[in-house]
């Protein structure tokens, strides 16, 4: 399905069907298209949407993120992989902090058996940041 056009997100560049590659959501999932476009809330600003459809119309649970939200919480996932419940200081510049120490490795098990659906991921990302931070 391709992004919409008509709504208050304007898409510049969408990933269209993007329910076929949703990791293990793929084929079973309500996300229908990812776009980068001009922002609803304010058109001079660019974000990241994610596109949800009820199979009858565009849902109001679809997410816009701003840019620099979307790459804080990668920053933060990052961080989480790398945390030492032992150190109690923050691995990013975000100033992080441990809420739950008895469930930090459920993050760390999790990126374990989703690794074939994660890595790939983090893969191309680390490819693209290369390319364009010198």
């Amino acid at each position: 399905m391709e992004s919409p056009k008509h709504l208050s997100h304007k898409p510049i560049i969408s990933v269209n069907d993007y329910d076929k590659i949703d990791a293990l959501y793929a084929n079973n999932t309500d996300v229908k298209a990812l776009s980068i476009g001009k922002a609803q809330y304010d058109g001079k600003q660019i974000s990241l949407k994610v596109w949800r459809h009820t199979d009858k119309k565009w849902s109001r649970q679809s997410e816009e993120l701003p840019i620099h939200r979307n790459l804080d919480l990668s920053i933060l996932f990052l961080a989480a992989l790398t945390t030492d419940i032992t150190a109690h200081y923050p691995k990013s510049n975000l100033r992080e902090v441990i809420d739950n120490d008895f469930e930090v490795q459920l993050i760390k098990d999790y990126y374990e058996e989703n690794k074939t659906f994660i890595e790939p991921r983090l893969n191309e990302l680390k490819r693209l940041l290369n390319n364009i931070i010198q």
